[in-house]
C-alpha cells in the first residue's frame, strides 16, 4: 500500500482511507487497537491484536494447559474461603 497523508479532525479523529479499511477488514463502527511505539502510531484490527497476544502466550503456556480453567478454579477457591 502506498504511504498517504491525512489530517486530524477537530475532535481528534483521523480518516482512514477506504482502501486501508478494506485491507484491514474494518467496517464502520469496528473497534481497533492503537499502539504508540517509538513515535509511531499503529492501527490494528482487534482480531489481529488478539491473535498476536495468543501467539505470545502460547510461547510460554503449554497447549494442554488452560489458563481460563485455572483462573475459574482459583476464583471458586477464593469464594469458598470467604
Amino acid at each position: 500500500m502506498p504511504t498517504l497523508k491525512t489530517r486530524i479532525t477537530e475532535d481528534g479523529g483521523i480518516v482512514i482511507p477506504a482502501e486501508y479499511c478494506k485491507a484491514l477488514g474494518l467496517r464502520v463502527g469496528d473497534e481497533v487497537m492503537l499502539i504508540l511505539d517509538d513515535g509511531e502510531l499503529r492501527i490494528m484490527a482487534i482480531e489481529v491484536a488478539t491473535r498476536r497476544a495468543q501467539e505470545i502466550v502460547s510461547q510460554y503456556v503449554p497447549e494442554e494447559r488452560s489458563l481460563a480453567d485455572e483462573l475459574i478454579a482459583e476464583r471458586r477457591a477464593e469464594a469458598t474461603r470467604e
